[in-house]
């Protein structure tokens, strides 16, 4: 049931690549069955290693799917004061009435958002004019200080994208996708190919804004560094499900899945030069899981019932679920007494 301070609600949640060729059908189970819900004023985290179903799960939320990607089944709620819309079930007049006023996105990288033959200035008017809804010189004002309000000079505007470094292209995007003021930001691996001084800035300019405007933000990465820093809460997501979500210090200090513990144990800390565990074999093709739980051919941990009966996502403390036959079992590979001290 969705609690007063949702801004999200997703239930039972499948979209899977739905693909025929040659007259063979194939179907990807990308985001498999997730359910969760997102408070408002928030960062949650997404996590997992490449492959996992996370860009997916994003697009999904984000309403920005297109063939062979298709919603199966589940529902998705945004709740945006006296709005209240599931995109996939709503007009597309509606939905579109509330991208970037409301619901915005943050894509991997800036080039796929930025026109590189256009200056700034006009992705600014393309993506923000008409959801501001107000005169264009009011419109060029609020631009202005919102830009500032970011540290970023105005002047800018005037710019190619080529002209800038990665750095500030992307703190462009941050600024285009947050003009609007909206409530619900979703980025997507927004430190991507960045150097890690520059990372450092770009994750302090997204944690600034979210502050400023109090908006609810999913913050993707399979960085777990970057989520000890950035997020509240962290859904780990494994073979397109979600295998544990909790606040972002109980999953570094007491997982609850074997898989967790294993992407926090990954991470480097200074002076600690013993070797690290690497997890055996790959995710599984999505298009022909495995039964059972999803990560048992991986898990160190796996009984019989582990390869035949699906774990339920269920609660194992305060705001902590997981979905493990043998959660009581597990131990972290490492101990942090804060989650910033997984970047030290």
């Amino acid at each position: 049931m969705a609690q007063s301070n949702d801004i999200l609600t997703v239930k039972g949640l499948k979209a899977y690549y739905q693909m025929a060729y040659f007259g063979i059908e194939r179907e990807v189970r990308a985001v498999d069955d997730v359910t969760l819900s997102i408070r408002k004023n928030e960062v949650y985290g997404i996590a997992g290693e490449s492959s996992s179903g996370k860009t997916s799960l994003i697009k999904v939320l984000a309403a920005a799917i297109r063939p062979p990607l298709k919603v199966v089944d589940g529902s998705l709620t945004y709740r945006f004061g006296d709005i209240e819309i599931d995109p996939y079930k709503a007009k597309k007049e509606d939905v579109d009435a509330i991208r970037w006023k409301h619901l915005s996105y943050i894509m991997q990288g800036s080039m796929s958002v930025l026109n590189p033959v256009r200056r700034i200035k006009r992705s600014f008017e393309d993506f923000a004019f008409r959801p501001m809804g107000v005169p264009k010189k009011e419109f060029w004002e609020r631009t202005e200080a919102h830009l500032r309000r970011l540290n970023l000079s105005p002047d800018i505007l005037r710019a190619y994208p080529h002209e800038l470094s990665g750095g500030m292209r992307q703190r462009v995007t941050i600024a285009l996708a947050t003009v609007c003021q909206p409530e619900f930001i979703i980025a997507d691996e927004p430190t991507t190919a960045l150097d890690v001084v520059v990372q450092k800035d770009v994750l302090a300019m997204i944690r600034d804004v979210q502050q400023q405007m109090g908006s609810s933000v999913v913050f993707v990465t399979h960085d777990m560094s970057v989520h000890a820093n950035m997020a509240d809460r962290i859904g780990i997501v494994y073979a397109g499900r979600l295998v544990e979500e909790g606040p972002t210090r109980t999953l570094f200090t007491a997982p609850k899945h074997p898989y967790t513990s294993h992407l926090v144990g990954s991470l480097p800390r200074i002076g600690d030069t013993s070797p690290k565990a690497a997890l055996e074999g790959r995710p599984p093709n999505l298009a022909d899981p495995p039964a059972g739980c999803r990560f048992h051919p991986r898990c160190p941990l796996a009984i019989d019932k582990c390869k035949t009966d699906v774990p339920p996502l269920v609660a194992v403390g305060e705001s902590h679920r997981s979905a493990c036959w043998r959660s009581d079992d597990v131990k972290p590979l490492a101990t942090f007494g804060q989650p910033a001290e997984a970047l030290s």
